[in-house]
């Protein structure tokens, strides 16, 4: 094999390998979020929150010992924002979901990398993956008579969630781009230094039951743990648009779990909806072009 067709090889691995990591975390965090708002009305969302992030720190924390990172005075600024959008996200969307359907929440909380892909495409067929995008939000949302079954306050909530979102794309790229999944563990402990105190204060009485320690331990996996290292694999090796119109594969995950696991339905319009995600998803990932970056790399290595 020669050099050039091994390097195309390579390349070609490297622009793949993002996109299953982004399909396990979206599919893990999704699962836990379903779980997740099975306990609410043991524990309450801002106390599941809490247990979310602070397990999840903890476990976090002994794998990847974030205390031996060392970060310049720019990846410090970007790891403050990093830590303070994730915990933002997950203290929003959990709110969220305690009165609006996961696949809804979902789809209203993706606005945010949605945007973001919008804001950063430059190419015509970029803005065409987006369109189909927004084509399949649209459909995905109950609008119509039974928009009113959606809580206005939920769906705020939800958005809130999309522009931390966004940020926290923004942000762990910088503070990410030297450490890689490590990073998760530092901006962790600076979401729990805030939320954890925040969603305890407002959490149900139930939270203090030992028997909820297993589930919660469990969201705390499927929901921060794994995703969000995977994530930052993913997130490194991805330009911010490309990773924001990946994701656009979130509401469909989302209205699956609510399906399976907490017998949400869906209308035939919605099921449409996901079908256009799927396929704007799978647009993006294909036309992507990989980062020079990455060819650098393997030239150097070579």
């Amino acid at each position: 094999m020669s050099f050039r067709s091994l390097r195309s090889s390579l390349t070609s691995s490297q622009a793949i390998l993002p996109l299953i990591v982004l399909l396990i975390a979206m599919i893990s965090i999704q699962g836990g979020a379903a779980l997740a708002k099975s306990l609410f009305p043991s524990a309450g969302a801002p106390g599941i929150t809490a247990l979310r992030l602070g397990l999840g720190t903890i476990i976090l924390c002994i794998i990847f010992k974030p205390w031996r990172l060392r970060f310049d005075a720019r990846q410090r600024k970007a790891l403050v924002l990093y830590g303070l959008a994730l915990g933002g996200m997950n203290y929003l969307f959990y709110l969220s979901i305690s009165t609006v359907p996961l696949g809804v929440a979902v789809a209203l909380e993706f606005t945010g990398p949605l945007a973001l892909a919008l804001f950063g495409s430059r190419r015509p067929r970029d803005f065409i993956w987006v369109l189909i995008a927004v084509l399949g939000l649209w459909w995905l949302l109950p609008l119509g008579q039974s928009i009113n079954h959606v809580d206005p306050k939920g769906a705020a909530l939800a958005v809130g969630a999309g522009v931390c979102w966004a940020l926290y794309i923004l942000a762990g790229q910088r503070a990410g781009a030297e450490h890689g999944p490590a990073t998760v563990a530092a901006g962790s402990i600076i979401a729990s230094i805030i939320f954890v105190p925040l969603g305890l204060t407002f959490a149900s009485e139930g939270i203090w039951q030992f028997s909820l320690l297993p589930m919660a331990l469990a969201v705390a996996v499927l929901s921060t743990a794994l995703p969000y290292s995977l994530e930052m694999m993913a997130l490194t090796r991805l330009p911010a648009p490309t990773f924001g119109t990946l994701t656009s594969m979130e509401p469909a995950m989302g209205a699956l779990s609510g399906m399976i696991f907490l017998g949400e339905s869906l209308t035939l319009v919605q099921w449409l909806g996901l079908l256009a995600i799927v396929i704007a998803s799978a647009g993006a990932t294909v036309t992507s072009r990989p980062r020079k970056v990455t060819v650098v790399a393997l030239d150097n290595s070579n």
